[in-house]
């Protein structure tokens, strides 16, 4: 596995070790041959190419339900932007998605963006109004974060006045706006079809791939910090 000497894990409370390179094999040891070929399968369409950030979002099933439609459409990561309210990943609604999505928290809305930016993203704000653009009319080959606000306020001006573009979804009745979790739903399952028929390299890189291959074989495992520990124990060198 790429790199893997190199990264760093957490574990017995706060004390961070270094990984063995012959840590993945030892531990994959402990899945059976179909769990760790899902992984391979679902790390195959994984993807940084686009991600989605929420600001302030009250409910907490409105969140939950946005991770969950991040992994079921190959989104590895997701940003919370969380000024006002404080908030936790309900599991029943994302139904585990939490383990296998990259969830990143901000308390402030610029350290979201400047975060995004410095990372390559342009930042599209999905709002109905003004000059958006039709969603089937954005050109997807830039890496993009898609910004999504709540259903009665929107996005924040500060959003709004930082974004590169903005996007919106056809809609052909009398009301101007969904649900978030709706509007995240629709725009991942448009912008997954596109990605998919396109010949953009989207995919997560190999070092990509073994990192989360690592993570999600430790989430598979339980009381995995006492077996990692024990293992660095007996490998480790004079």
């Amino acid at each position: 596995m790429v790199g893997i000497s190199q990264r760093k894990h957490r574990c017995c409370g706060s004390r961070i070790i270094m990984e063995s390179p012959n840590l993945q094999a030892y531990l994959e040891k402990m899945l059976t041959a179909e769990r760790k070929e899902k992984f391979r399968e679902i790390l195959a369409y994984r993807t940084k190419h686009f991600t989605v950030a929420l600001e302030d979002v009250y409910q907490m099933h409105n969140a939950s339900a946005v991770i969950r439609s991040c992994d079921v459409f190959g989104i590895q990561e997701a940003h919370l932007i969380e000024t006002k309210y404080a908030k936790r990943i309900d599991k029943n609604i994302a139904m585990g998605a939490q383990k296998w999505v990259d969830v990143q928290s901000y308390d402030s809305i610029q350290n979201c963006i400047d975060r995004l930016k410095s990372e390559g993203y342009r930042i599209a704000a999905t709002t109905p109004h003004g000059n958006s653009m039709l969603l089937d009319d954005l050109d997807i080959n830039p890496k993009t974060a898609f910004f999504f606000g709540t259903e009665k306020n929107g996005l924040s001006s500060q959003i709004m006045a930082q974004s590169d573009l903005r996007v919106k979804i056809p809609m052909f009745g009398f009301t101007e706006s969904l649900n978030v979790s709706v509007s995240v739903a629709i725009v991942l399952n448009q912008l997954r079809k596109r990605l998919n028929e396109s010949d953009i390299r989207w995919q997560l890189t190999e070092a990509e791939k073994a990192e989360k291959q690592l993570d999600w074989t430790k989430k598979s495992i339980k009381n995995v910090d006492a077996i990692i520990a024990r293992f660095l124990s007996e490998h480790s060198t004079s």
